[in-house]
């Protein structure tokens, strides 16, 4: 089969598309045949040496978390051959999605419905999940409240968007003015130019702000919280830095690590079916083209998820 690997962290010259075996399937495993697998930011970190690289002790690595694809081997679970399914799995361990093959826990996949968009599945389990875990079980979210999503144009932050508005919370979002028009779609009720517009007049109004972007941006938005506010910050590079600017403000910041939901994944694989919730695409490339997959979502200006298809 076909993979992305390194064999040492480093730049985006390290990735390596060549051919490996297929992998065997354990007990409670699921052969999947790669349709699409999403990328996401933790994905080069990783391969840099940063983000779960300290997970990573076995070289080659095949990065990946996330996928949709058929079921090639059901091994001995209730999975059927041909099913279309899709999984964030193992992380932070090594999952190895970013290949045309994958041995996945059949605890954390779900089945999607027989019309479902397979590429668009392949980029939704991770950033979907991270929305879901933040507006509603570190954010508690509730109808009627105010949310403020940063970074509400990107990969989490517009499914975020969706989510918050399903739940019946009245919706803000910052984004770049040439996206205002997009989130408008999706039911926020006002885009935030981050770039010439300031935070100022949202003070004391937000019940729950998801920080998408963290650092300095996530520190800026602190004032918006009311008192019982919560701040949900995402990057894990900066929740240390926001988390400390939030107790000498006495505001509450929550910091999050997306976990696995094949549960979670059923309720969002309900919603896209009833065309609650949608995946925006930015870009496709090719498996062998995951470096130029990489250097775009390093430059942090992605509009929706970027997908490597197989």
């Amino acid at each position: 089969m076909h993979t992305i690997s390194i064999h040492q962290f480093g730049g985006l010259d390290e990735l390596i598309y060549s051919k490996q075996s297929r992998p065997q399937l354990g007990p409670g495993e699921v052969l999947v045949k790669t349709a699409a697998a999403g990328v996401n930011p933790i994905d080069w970190k990783t391969c840099s040496g940063g983000g779960a690289s300290q997970f990573i002790t076995d070289m080659p690595f095949i990065p990946g978390w996330e996928f949709s694809g058929l079921v090639a081997d059901p091994g001995d679970t209730d999975f059927k051959l041909n099913e279309a399914v899709f999984g964030m799995i193992r992380f932070p361990q090594p999952a190895g999605c970013y290949a045309e093959y994958i041995a996945a826990p059949a605890e954390q996949i779900a089945r999607l419905a027989d019309a479902a968009d397979l590429t668009a599945a392949g980029g939704l389990p991770t950033a979907s999940l991270t929305a879901w875990q933040a507006l509603f079980e570190k954010g508690e979210l509730k109808a009627g409240q105010q949310v403020l999503i940063l970074g509400a144009a990107g990969g989490v932050g517009h499914l975020a968007v969706q989510l918050a508005k399903w739940a019946g919370a009245h919706v803000s979002g910052t984004a770049s003015l040439h996206n205002h028009e997009f989130l408008a779609t999706l039911g926020c009720e006002h885009a935030i130019d981050y770039r010439h517009q300031s935070l100022s007049e949202y003070t004391n109004s937000m019940d729950l702000i998801i920080d998408c972007v963290g650092g300095d941006t996530g520190i800026e938005a602190l004032p918006c919280l009311k008192p019982e506010g919560i701040l949900v910050t995402l990057p894990s590079v900066t929740k240390d830095q926001v988390i400390a600017a939030g107790l000498a403000q006495r505001r509450r910041v929550e910091a999050i690590r997306c976990e696995p939901s094949a549960q979670q994944l059923r309720q969002i694989s309900e919603l896209v079916a009833d065309e609650q919730l949608k995946l925006h695409i930015g870009e496709t490339f090719p498996l062998e083209k995951a470096a130029e997959a990489f250097s775009l979502s390093m430059s942090g200006h992605v509009c929706g998820k970027l997908i490597l298809t197989f």
